[in-house]
This record gives structure tokens, C-alpha cells and sequence, in this order.
């Protein structure tokens, strides 16, 4: 049977990270290094140390890395918790991307790439990049991916262009997907790479300017023009990317959901506060069936939404891959949560709109939420497909 329980100690640890943020964090969403493109460099490093004084860095690492290897329930409980402020998953160092690409790398990368990569991202000293997405290749269908390795049968000359890779700036561990071309030597096709960032052939053209702001470095366009990379950059087997990325993907979409949950229980805390204390027409708002009826689907959406991330992570917990769960979470919560912040703002009115409240910004971030991991359109096909095979 399936138990609703949470542990006495997970439930402290769950408020000792709510606490934590609410009392630590939050006082930097104001700090004029929350850019545009997301907290800068020097704020993650300042929110990085306090979370290491409290001992709530990189929590969900394996045991054998330093963590404390938590499940995919525990970390829905931690996630959510963090995720009361943006900043919280940037400080205990398990927000996008570098969360999954830690994952990643603790299931496939050899003991060299550990030390050299994994271990140092771990204890929050570097950031790290997922590059895959390329402007007219590969995003939603990896299997147009356009950007080329070329083998010479000692090292790779990687040549081709990806935008809307996330923490590109600054980023020191670079996990590249390109294409192996056929060659006498190894397998071709869709394989990842692992290199250092700040080299030669890796030419930062721009950060965009996106309606999101969470995220360090912002995101991306980057070209590759004859990076050299030698085979020991290899992550994992030649052409086997695409295996990879769906390893990283579906606890990804879940941890997603965890942390954006915590952010709009927090939009909706601020919307219940304001409906208590706003009057109009001789009463407060929230007393008016129309703003009561919207909180109150609000708590519904909450409620599913928590109880659809803990089954998909609870199939996980027991061994299945649950990529059809996880894809049915993500389209499901991201579209809910959404709606969500779209109801505190209207609920808040006028300041709804405004930098008064964190709701206007998580509404913004909550709609590039939609996207991430893939689109709710794409996930609903594969969703489609599998109830067609039955």
C-alpha cells in the first residue's frame, strides 16, 4: 500500500528548510544581483556558503559523493519546501540544470569525469550546462540534432550552434550532445560529451533576454567552432545520447515540479493574506464568493498537483522508470500551476501586476515552467501514443 505518512524527521527537515529560506533567502530576492538574466555569479556563491553553514548543500547527492542520497519522495518534500523562494534551490544548489546534471553524471560518468566534474559541482564549487537545444535542430525532437563531431580516431572537432542553454556564463562543466559522424573507429551518432567550459572553440555569443529570471547565467547561445575534444571526453558510450537524456529527463521534469510547487504555494499564501485583510464592497475580497471560489481552486490544484509529483516518485522509489508518470506530471502540473499564479494575480489586482508581491515575477517564471523539459504538447503526444499501445 501506498503510504501518505511523511517520516517526523523528513517533516523537520522540511520546515528547517522552509525556516531557512524564509528567514535567509528571501531577504536577497530584493539584491540588485538578481538580474535579468537571473542571480549573478557572486549571489549564487554568497547563498551557496549559507546553505553549507547549515548543512543543506547538494542534500540530495549520493551518500558516496556527500550527500545524503535522498529518495525521489524525500526530495518532493525537500523541493517543495526550497522552492518557497526561487533563490532557495540556487542556494542548497538543487535547482536546474545543475540538479539533473549532477544526477546525470553520478549514474555515468567514469572516476576521472567524477573528480574532475561531479565532486566539485557537488560541493557547489562550479556550475554546469546541459547543452543540447540548437535553433533549427534539435529541442523537442533531440533526433534533429544538427551539431557534428567529427573522429579522426584520437580526438573530436566539434562544430555547430545551440541557444537556450541555461547557465552558459560562467558555467565550468559543459555536458555537450552532438552528432559522432560515421567513422571507421567508433559508433556514430547522438552521443554527449564532458569538457571544460572557458576554451577555445566554445564562443558565448549572447544571453537572451527571456521573460524568466531564476536561473544563473540566464540562457544561452553558443556556438562551437573547431572544438577540439580529445576521446577521453566521452560521457558515457558513443551514440547512445538519447538513452542518456531520457535517464536525466524523467526525475528531472519531477524535480521541476517539486520546486515550482513550493513556488506557488508561496503566490498563494500572499494571495489568502491579501483576500483576508483588502475590503471592497463593505467586506474583505475574500469573502466575496468570486475571490473564494479562486483561492479555493487554487488549494484544489495544490493538493493534486503534490499528490500527482509523490506517485510518479513513488513508482521511481520502487524501481520503475515511470517515464509515462513522469510525463503525465509534468504536463499536468505545469499547466496547474500555472493557473495558480494566474488566480493570485488576479486576486491581488492591481499589485498583482507589480514588482509589490513575488507573484507577478513567479507568474512569468511559472509560464516558462510550461516549457521547460519539454513542452505540455510534446508530452501529451507520448502520452497519447502509450494509451494507444495499451
Amino acid at each position: 500500500m501506498i503510504d501518505f505518512t511523511i517520516p517526523a524527521d523528513l517533516a523537520a527537515e522540511r520546515d528547517r528548510v522552509r525556516q531557512f529560506v524564509i528567514d535567509t533567502i528571501i531577504p536577497f530576492e530584493r539584491d540588485p544581483r538578481v538580474t535579468s538574466h537571473g542571480p549573478n555569479d557572486e549571489l549564487r556563491q554568497e547563498l551557496v556558503e549559507l546553505a553549507r553553514a547549515e548543512k543543506l548543500l547538494t542534500v540530495q547527492a549520493p551518500e558516496e559523493f556527500g550527500g545524503r542520497g535522498l529518495s525521489h519522495v524525500e526530495q518532493a518534500v525537500i523541493y517543495e519546501a526550497a522552492g518557497w523562494s526561487t533563490l532557495g534551490p540556487v542556494a542548497m544548489n538543487c535547482a536546474a540544470p545543475d540538479e539533473g546534471n549532477m544526477y546525470l553524471l553520478s549514474k555515468i560518468a567514469n572516476r576521472e569525469q567524477v573528480e574532475q566534474h561531479l565532486i566539485p559541482a557537488i560541493n557547489g564549487h562550479r556550475r554546469t550546462v546541459f547543452a543540447m537545444t540548437e535553433p533549427y535542430g534539435a529541442g523537442s525532437d533531440p533526433n534533429q540534432l544538427a551539431t557534428e563531431a567529427v573522429f579522426d580516431g584520437e580526438n573530436f572537432t566539434v562544430n555547430g550552434r545551440k541557444w537556450l542553454i541555461t547557465g552558459a556564463d560562467g558555467a565550468k562543466t559543459w555536458i555537450i550532445m552532438a552528432r559522432v559522424a560515421p567513422n571507421p573507429h567508433i559508433p556514430d551518432g547522438p552521443t554527449l560529451f564532458l569538457t571544460e567550459g572557458g576554451q577555445p572553440g566554445i564562443v558565448i555569443e549572447r544571453t537572451m533576454n527571456t521573460m524568466d529570471r531564476n536561473y544563473v547565467g540566464g540562457h544561452g547561445v553558443v556556438r562551437f567552432e573547431n572544438l577540439v575534444l580529445p576521446k577521453s571526453s566521452l560521457l558515457g558510450e558513443s551514440g547512445q545520447a538519447l538513452r542518456y537524456a531520457q535517464l536525466r529527463l524523467a526525475p528531472a521534469r519531477l524535480t521541476h515540479c517539486m520546486r515550482w510547487l513550493g513556488a506557488a504555494e508561496r503566490a498563494q499564501s500572499i494571495a489568502v493574506e491579501y483576500a483576508r485583510t483588502r475590503t471592497a464592497f463593505g467586506k474583505p475580497i475574500g469573502e466575496h464568493q468570486g475571490v473564494s471560489f479562486m483561492l479555493a481552486d487554487n488549494e484544489v490544484a495544490l493538493h493534486q498537483c503534490r499528490l500527482t509529483i509523490w506517485h510518479a516518485c513513488w513508482l521511481m522509489d520502487n524501481g520503475a522508470k515511470a517515464r509515462h508518470e513522469s510525463s503525465m506530471a509534468k504536463s499536468f502540473v505545469s499547466e496547474e500551476l500555472f493557473k495558480v499564479a494566474d488566480r493570485c494575480v488576479q486576486v491581488l489586482g492591481g499589485i498583482g501586476i507589480s514588482d509589490e508581491t513575488v507573484v507577478e515575477m513567479i507568474f512569468r517564471d511559472m509560464r516558462a515552467f510550461r516549457l521547460y523539459d519539454g513542452p505540455t504538447e510534446v508530452h501529451k503526444y507520448a502520452i497519447g501514443r502509450q494509451v494507444l499501445r495499451g
